[in-house]
């Protein structure tokens, strides 16, 4: 009933909606939209253009800039074998394990998949009915094999299979394909498709989503975001991919390509505190030039870890196989790798996972806003997860549990980051800490389940209280 009274308002058009932010994505004027906050159930509006969010109301840039995204999409058509890029990440030690990524399902947002219901490339993966379905929220249809090719090339990198040429790195894994990305243009109502397709993950049974994409600059500049809103938890993306998380899956990212520019930082969600956010390197494990640097805002380590990304082995439009460049490439090659992982550790969460993954790349003991934790050696993930009952690091007690008034956190003794999120994925506390008992007041806390994350320089560690 909320959503068709907004919809029914004089000037408004609904565009998308999200479950997990309780929010809609709409378009009109000025005035109309601000008259929605008429309904008693509209708790706030948030414009796209942030200079209409404060009283201090600046006028408008008129200019609309596009964008330029070739550098995600710029193909050489150099036939060569995909043996590199899993052999670099020991990959290739799990699949002669029969670890292909059976049994796991990646979801896969991205601006299009043409051609993927047609060429070579991708005919074991119809053959063996692996492509599970999808969505087009762009053209809000069910044909999701058009739009732009940039889909089909990441979707190459996993699931794809030449023989000889290109193998992806989870060739048994199936697959959703959801469109969300409008490529010819840089728009928020792209955040707002993306969260609608992570619900819809969800809702299916995704283990893994994989999103190369990036949103920092907007066509029109008054809706692009800053360095200090890449905080892990601010922007509207990064919150969804936050509560994605939570719902058990893991949300690989690719941290974008501005590394050469003056710009040179991770884009949303890449800096979202609970991602899995892939850099990329050349074929002798260098830093590519146009890899994004972290950390996030917030000072946590990111990239987290990095992939081939410089002449990526992909397949192209016409079912050729060539060579990309582009974060676009790492993060899908990790996604692959993490799909085969988890099917060797089918008890592990997705937590678990991601930690395991970073404690066995190669820089994990001097991470950098460059490398992050480095090149990850899957093999050597597997074979110390089987080694160990657990992996060794701190935990955290939080009591009492249920909380009424106040609640302590017994916590490791070392310099950290202490924050807690809503059921909704929303940050309503954050704080630096050192000590070993941290006692904060929730008595202003809404009833219901939170969810809390100690964040420092090695361990990402995580629980969920109730407050009654």
């Amino acid at each position: 009933p909320y959503i068709d009274q907004v919809t029914a308002a004089v000037g408004i058009t609904v565009l998308a909606k999200s479950k997990w932010l309780n929010s809609l994505h709409i378009r009109g004027t000025i005035a109309n939209i601000n008259a929605l906050t008429n309904f008693s159930f509209v708790t706030n509006v948030k414009f796209a253009n942030k200079n209409l969010n404060s009283n201090n109301r600046l006028a408008y840039q008129n200019q609309i800039i596009r964008v330029n995204k070739n550098l995600d999409t710029q193909v050489i058509f150099n036939y060569g074998s995909s043996n590199n890029q899993i052999t670099m990440l020991n990959g290739h030690i799990l699949h002669q394990q029969n670890y292909t990524g059976a049994g796991k399902i990646i979801a896969v947002v991205d601006s299009g998949f043409p051609t993927v219901n047609a060429t070579q490339p991708f005919a074991r993966l119809r053959d063996n009915n692996l492509i599970l379905g999808g969505y087009n929220y762009v053209a809000r249809s069910n044909n999701f094999y058009s739009e732009d090719s940039h889909g089909t090339l990441v979707l190459s990198t996993m699931g794809g299979f030449t023989d000889n040429q290109l193998v992806g790195t989870a060739p048994d894994a199936k697959y959703y394909l959801f469109v969300t990305e409008n490529a010819p243009a840089e728009n928020p109502i792209e955040e707002s498709l993306w969260v609608e397709a992570a619900e819809e993950a969800d809702r299916l049974g995704a283990d893994i989503i994989n999103t190369s994409l990036g949103y920092f600059n907007y066509d029109n500049p008054n809706y692009s975001h800053t360095y200090s809103d890449m905080t892990g938890d601010k922007t509207f993306i990064s919150r969804g991919a936050n509560i994605a998380f939570t719902r058990g899956m893991i949300v690989v990212v690719s941290a974008g390509n501005s590394g050469g520019s003056a710009n040179p930082y991770i884009a949303s969600p890449g800096d979202a505190t609970n991602v899995l956010t892939i850099g990329a390197v050349t074929a002798q494990e260098n830093t590519s030039s146009f890899s994004s640097i972290g950390p996030n805002f917030s000072g946590q380590i990111k990239p987290d870890v990095l992939a081939k990304g410089t002449a990526a082995t992909v397949a192209t439009l016409a079912g050729t196989i060539g060579n990309a460049d582009g974060t676009s490439f790492s993060a899908p090659i990790i996604s692959g790798m993490v799909a085969c992982l988890w099917q060797a550790l089918p008890n592990k969460t997705a937590a678990e996972i991601m930690q395991i993954i970073r404690a066995s790349a190669d820089n994990f003991n001097t991470p950098n806003s460059t490398r992050g934790f480095g090149v990850p050696d899957f093999a050597a993930a597997l074979n110390t997860a089987l080694s160990v009952s657990s992996l060794h690091k701190p935990s955290i007690f939080a009591y009492p549990n249920p909380a009424n008034s106040i609640i302590t956190f017994q916590l490791p003794n070392e310099k950290a980051v202490l924050k807690i999120y809503n059921a909704l994925g929303q940050n309503v506390y954050s704080q630096n800490t050192s000590t070993t008992l941290h006692t904060i007041s929730v008595e202003n806390f809404s009833k219901g389940l939170y969810f809390y994350i100690l964040i420092n320089s090695a361990n990402r560690i995580e629980g969920k209280f109730v407050k009654n």
